[in-house]
Parts: C-alpha cells; sequence; structure tokens
C-alpha cells in the first residue's frame, strides 16, 4: 500500500504527477519495510528559468493591480494551501513536493526589468510582487534577486507593492524606507495563523508568525505603509483567530488588514486534503465541509471575486466579522496610493543611479 511521504520541513506528503503528464507513479511498500525508515531530508534543487520577460500583465477585475512580477516559480515555504500549485504542472513538475524543492529562479531578472522599463512604449503602473511565489523565500537569501529588482525599481522611481510572509524583507528595508518617502513602496505582510505549532506543518519554511508581526513593526517604524493580509483564513483551523490577528498586526503598526478565504483550485485541493488527513484526521471532515459551503458545494470557485471572498452563509459571516473588527481596530483603511508620475527610464548604460538618496 502507498505510505505518505513524509519529509521534515516539507508540507506535501505525495508527489503525483502533474494533470499534463501521461505517465505517473507512487512509492509502494515492497513487504520489506523499505518505506518504514525516516526518510532523508529532502533537498532543494534550482532549476534555470529561461523566460524572456519578467513582467507579467493581467486584466482580472478582482485584483488592484494590472502587472506583477514573480522572480521565482515554485517556493520553498511549502505552504499546502498556497493556490500557485498547480502551475507546477505546466513547468512538467508535481504540484506536491516538486512545488517545494524545484524552484525555477530567474537569474537575469535584473537584466530582463531593465530592458522592459526602458521600452519606448512603456507605460508606468504599480508592480505587485509576491502574488503568485514569495519573492522572499529562503532561496533569496543567496540569490538576492529581490534586492536587485528593487535597486532597478528604486533607481527609475517606479512605484511596487509587496506582499509576503518572509521576515527577510527587513534587509531591504534601507531601499524600501526611501521609496516610501516619495510614495513609491508599500508592504502587506501575510498572516495565517499565531499558533506557531500549526504554522511549522502548514507552513513549514515560512516566517514563525511572530516574527511576521515583528517585521511589520520594524517596517512601520522606517515609514513603509505596511498592512496585514490574513490569508488564507481557513474553516475551523484559522478562523477563530481572524479577531486575534487583526489586533496584533495594529499592535504591531499595521495601518490596514484584508483578508482571503481559502482557496484550493486544481491539485491544491487533493494536497490539502491528504494534509488534513495525517495532522488532522478528526477536523478534515469538517474543515472541507465548510469550504464547499463556501464554495457552492465545491472545493473551489475560479469565479472574478468569488475566489476571493467565497459565497454563502458562512462566508458572508466571516466577512461581517472581519468588517467589523477592521472598523474596530481602525484598519478599515487601503494603503496610500502608490504615485506613478516620479518613473523615469532606466540609464541605457546600465550603470546604477542612487541620487533618489539624495
Amino acid at each position: 500500500m502507498s505510505k505518505p511521504l513524509i519529509y521534515k520541513g516539507r508540507a506535501s506528503i505525495s508527489n503525483a504527477a502533474g494533470r499534463f503528464e501521461k505517465q505517473s507513479g507512487q512509492a509502494e511498500d515492497d513487504g520489506w519495510g523499505s518505506l518504514d525508515d525516516e526518510l532523508p531530508p529532502l533537498p532543494t534543487e534550482i532549476v534555470a528559468d529561461a523566460s524572456k520577460s519578467l513582467i507579467t500583465y493581467n486584466d482580472s477585475p478582482d485584483i488592484p493591480f494590472d502587472r506583477s512580477i514573480n522572480p521565482y516559480r515554485g517556493c520553498e515555504h511549502g505552504c499546502i494551501y498556497c493556490f500557485a500549485r498547480p502551475t507546477h504542472a505546466y513547468l512538467g513538475y508535481s504540484p506536491g513536493l516538486d512545488f517545494e524543492t524545484k524552484i525555477l529562479v530567474k537569474d537575469d531578472a535584473v537584466e530582463l526589468l531593465r530592458a522592459e522599463l526602458g521600452k519606448r512604449s512603456y507605460r508606468c503602473a504599480p508592480l505587485a510582487l509576491g502574488t503568485n511565489t514569495d519573492p522572499y523565500q529562503p532561496l533569496e537569501r543567496q540569490q538576492r534577486i529581490m534586492r536587485g529588482i528593487l535597486e532597478v525599481l528604486a533607481e527609475t522611481r517606479h512605484p511596487v507593492s509587496i506582499v509576503t510572509k518572509s521576515a527577510l524583507i527587513e534587509r531591504d528595508i534601507d531601499i524600501l524606507a526611501e521609496m516610501a518617502k516619495q510614495g513609491l513602496a508599500s508592504v502587506c505582510l501575510s498572516v495565517t495563523t499565531l499558533d506557531r505549532s500549526l504554522a511549522r506543518t502548514l507552513e513549514p519554511r515560512a516566517s514563525a508568525p511572530q516574527r511576521r508581526l515583528d517585521a511589520v513593526a520594524r517596517l512601520s517604524e522606517a515609514g513603509v505603509p505596511v498592512g496585514v493580509m490574513v490569508a488564507p483564513l481557513i474553516p475551523v483551523l484559522t478562523d477563530h483567530e481572524l479577531e486575534r490577528i487583526a489586533a496584533a498586526a495594529r499592535a504591531a503598526g499595521a495601518l490596514s488588514a484584508e483578508y482571503i478565504l481559502l482557496r484550493l483550485p486544481l491539485e491544491t485541493a487533493e494536497l490539502f486534503e491528504e494534509w488534513l488527513q495525517l495532522h488532522y484526521p478528526l477536523k478534515a471532515e469538517h474543515v472541507m465541509n465548510r469550504v464547499r459551503d463556501s464554495r457552492g458545494g465545491k472545493a473551489y470557485d475560479a469565479a472574478f471575486h468569488q475566489r476571493l471572498r467565497g459565497s454563502g452563509s458562512y462566508a458572508d459571516l466571516i466577512a461581517q466579522r472581519f468588517a467589523l473588527v477592521r472598523k474596530k481596530l481602525g484598519l478599515d483603511r487601503s494603503l496610500p496610493a502608490l504615485r506613478s508620475d516620479l518613473f523615469r527610464k532606466p540609464d541605457p548604460s546600465g550603470q546604477m543611479s542612487f541620487d533618489f538618496f539624495d
């Protein structure tokens, strides 16, 4: 019989082939206890991303930006609920363990960004980072791609908004604080739970919840407009923490708060259910029933607007609770609008200019 693939520091317990693959396989016990031994650590593999462009455009009516950058495809944070997991299937990988361990890295991101911002046809508008996979995942400590991107955006006075669940963003406060003075930067930290033991299995390589709140405080002290995203809000497992997370965010210096109801597209639903059965078997059915109650009887509804908030009585109750706590704590406002009128094309020579610090 098949056995869960339990690797320390990894959330997925399977690695089924993506939906586009013609062949698939699974680990089976050969009768000699071959799967009984503790599995060795599963290393992260860096794969070169050969993409010829960096900025991705969208016209979705339910998100507040029309362009984004994802320096990495796949994410070492390994969040079991990540809605981006199915994208790994397009690359010939599994949305399971492969998503956490085979990370595509855009080594030439800075050069690509310079080229795209330098085009005569380019028109400036806020860029969003962290909308798919986290730009501050652990690999960024060595790769420093995000740091290079921010340097180009600062040089060109280009507005940027960032969403992350990593305290590594503190490394770049020097750049973000200077950009914020000109109305060019804002940040949201994603906080799923304040329960450290739950976070350890739910999002195993992301920063601990308190470290994210510490990052909120440091960004706020540096003058960077910062909010908190309660995302995802998971029925039964974390929904009871909604008010506590909002209060902790306000105490740390957050100016605003938003939430997103758990999204389980395609393979993510099966992976999340596997995880539930392993870690919370007595709650698994209750969790999934609540999910389906808020998604029209399915694990996921991809309709615009519905995909972020859900529908039905449970989703309405969450929306009402969130509206009340936002108003009570003064978090019912948006982060300041970012400026696009200061943009200037990058230096065609490729030389960095840091007169924005002057």
